[in-house]
């Protein structure tokens, strides 16, 4: 219950002072009768109010997409620039009947010059949310740069680079397009990132444009200048969506992109060993080998590449240039430990279903202790059908003795999102740089889906 002149300035009406001498004149109506006591305590969510005969639709918070033309700023005021919400206001007044909501931030800042996707909100906690750093909430831009990206420089920016900060960049997303433009998807919000990034390898940006924040994407019927609040789908997909643990006996997980992040480190190799073959890496090899066991992608490299070498010696030479990597540069992703140790305590079970080869996960296994939670380990080459078939879910639970209805898995890639269910158990999509391309579709498939696993243990501790 609240004040009716609370609830009139909440929802834009005017002044505490200027709804109560409205209220007073007798222009408020409640549930079809007049009023004239602003103390009167209205339920917010039921009562019907009209002001001036105009009905009152009240909202406790606005959400509103912004495409935010250049030439203007990402604040609240400013005494010299035009701000977003001055020119929001004006685009307001002409397309918009309800008054202009209370309260309004723009959450995070574009640049001046840049265009693009900017939400606009009064829901502090949700601000909070997508602007805190270690959220490491996703954006995409569309960069238009000096001259084309060659694979090298992809490469690069993709495995992080020395923008002059105290640290490189953390691991990013690099989509080059038919146009020249570039799709890039970081993970951070340094000051002019993504400008400082192109700099980093020679180039120069020449426009921006921000596609996406979080699972917030620009709609492309949107002009520049152009204003419309979010679905009530949009709203949700900004907000919790985390997998709880009741009722789980088991939970399983993928490693590369999942657990670890290694990503970066498989492409690296990929490109070096191809590399001594003269061949250069193709855009499309990942996508091709998606799900394979590493058996599959020996054999795929063999007959693809026309490699001479047996599929035994390729995967040799692949775990030789692997262990050092695993060894020193790759670490397990936020949170995953802590993740662990609740699960432990909670007596659940925990295994690993894995398209890499048993040396190496025997390798991450060791290098980062983690034999005092894990019980399981499944290979691809080890069931008859790597991902997105369900074998290497389904042998998991059984040697874990767990019901596949009372799983959880947790997922980088669409193909072993689609394993786990196929299997019959939840899964969790988990955020990583190198599967940003399909978040679209790895929340499609999957039942929840997380940034990182300190959201889950957030929760728990």
């Amino acid at each position: 219950m609240v004040r009716l002149d609370k609830y009139l300035c909440d929802a834009g009406i005017g002044t505490r002072s200027g709804v109560k001498e409205m209220i007073k004149k007798g222009r408020v109506t409640v549930d079809g009768e007049v009023c004239k006591n602003p103390e009167l305590k209205i339920d917010e969510n039921a009562a019907d109010v009209d002001c001036n005969g105009q009905k009152i639709v009240f909202e406790k918070y606005a959400y509103i997409m912004f495409y935010k033309p250049q030439g203007i700023v990402s604040a609240t005021e400013d005494k010299r620039e035009e701000t977003v919400l001055d020119f929001l206001k004006k685009v307001w007044e002409v397309r918009e009947e309800t008054p202009f909501p209370k309260g309004l931030f723009p959450v995070g800042r574009l640049d001046k010059d840049t265009e693009g996707l900017l939400l606009l909100t009064n829901d502090g906690a949700l601000g909070h949310e997508l602007l805190s750093p270690k959220k490491h909430v996703v954006k995409t831009y569309e960069v238009t740069p000096e001259r084309p990206l060659h694979a090298e420089e992809v490469l690069t920016l993709e495995c992080g680079v020395d923008i002059g900060d105290e640290k490189p960049t953390m691991s990013a997303r690099v989509t080059v397009q038919k146009d020249g433009k570039v799709h890039l998807s970081i993970m951070e919000g340094r000051y002019h990132q993504v400008k400082r990034m192109f700099a980093a390898v020679g180039n120069k940006v020449l426009h921006l444009k921000r596609l996406r924040m979080g699972t917030l994407y620009l709609d492309e019927k949107m002009e520049a200048g152009e204003c419309r609040r979010l679905t009530a789908e949009e709203v949700q997909s900004l907000k919790d969506r985390w997998p709880s643990l009741e009722n789980v006996e088991a939970v399983i997980f993928d490693v590369d992109g999942t657990m670890a992040d290694s990503m970066w480190m498989w492409k690296r190799i990929d490109k070096e060993y191809l590399g001594r073959f003269n061949i250069p890496l193709p855009d499309t090899l990942q996508s091709e080998i998606e799900g394979m066991s590493f058996y599959e992608t020996a054999l795929y490299f063999k007959e693809h590449f026309e490699i001479a070498d047996p599929v035994e010696k390729i995967m040799a030479d692949w775990n030789e240039m692997a262990w050092e990597k695993y060894e020193k540069e790759v670490p397990l992703k936020t949170g995953v430990r802590e993740f662990m140790e609740i699960c432990k305590n909670r007596g659940i079970k925990m295994g690993i279903a894995t398209s890499n080869s048993r040396e190496l996960l025997e390798t991450v296994e060791r290098v980062h202790g983690l034999t005092e939670y894990i019980s399981c380990i499944k290979t691809g080459s080890e069931v008859q059908r790597g991902k997105p078939a369900p074998d290497i879910y389904l042998a998991v639970a059984g040697e874990l003795q767990a019901d596949p209805a009372k799983c959880l898995v947790f997922e980088d890639l669409p193909a072993g999102i689609m394993a786990g269910k196929n299997a019959g158990m939840k899964v969790c999509a988990v955020q990583d740089a190198y599967s940003l391309d399909s978040d679209r579709e790895k929340r499609r498939l999957a039942d929840y889906y997380i940034e990182g696993f300190w959201e889950i243990v957030e929760r728990y501790l």
